[in-house]
Parts: structure tokens; sequence; C-alpha cells
């Protein structure tokens, strides 16, 4: 089975939306290049199956939601914990 990735950017107006998608080497490249910059990846094949039908700059549909929801909420958890961590303390 060829490795599938899609991407999405959420900008807190409207619903999330599909900005990069690909199959194969595509995929492959994409998923490098967002390791490359930091940007969390979550592996879901049920979920990159069901975006990829979806039009490139489309929202995703609201049976999606609760799924997409859920990656957001732990990439928002991964931030702040690196938000925290870069902090430096306060000399006591």
């Amino acid at each position: 089975m060829k490795e599938k990735a899609a991407a999405l950017v959420y900008d807190q107006t409207g619903a999330p939306r599909i900005v990069a998608k690909g199959v194969g080497e595509i995929a492959r490249k994409m998923i490098e290049a967002a390791e490359a910059e930091g940007i969390p990846i979550q592996k879901n094949e049920v979920l990159v199956e069901a975006l990829m039908q979806i039009e490139l700059t489309k929202e995703i549909p609201p049976q999606l939601y609760r799924a997409v929801a859920e990656i957001l909420a732990f990439i928002y958890r991964l931030e702040k914990a690196k938000s925290r961590a870069s902090v430096p303390s306060e000399p006591t």
C-alpha cells in the first residue's frame, strides 16, 4: 500500500481546510518537509483516507470535525509543553 499524507490548516475561522495531499513519493516529501519544519505529524490511516477525498482548499466536512479536533487538541498540548520548556526559570 502506498503511503498517503494530507495537510490541514486551521486559522480559527470556519473549519480546518485541506492545503496539501499526496500519495507515494509526494506523501514522503510532505512528511519529510513537515518533520524538518517541526510541524507535528499524526498518523491515522482512516482519517487520511477520508481527507484524501476532499478537494484542495476545501473545508473538512462536519463528520470529520471530532477526529480533526482531537488532532488539533494534541498539537495544542504539544505546543503548550514546548513553550513551557523553553521559558527560562526565574532565579530564587
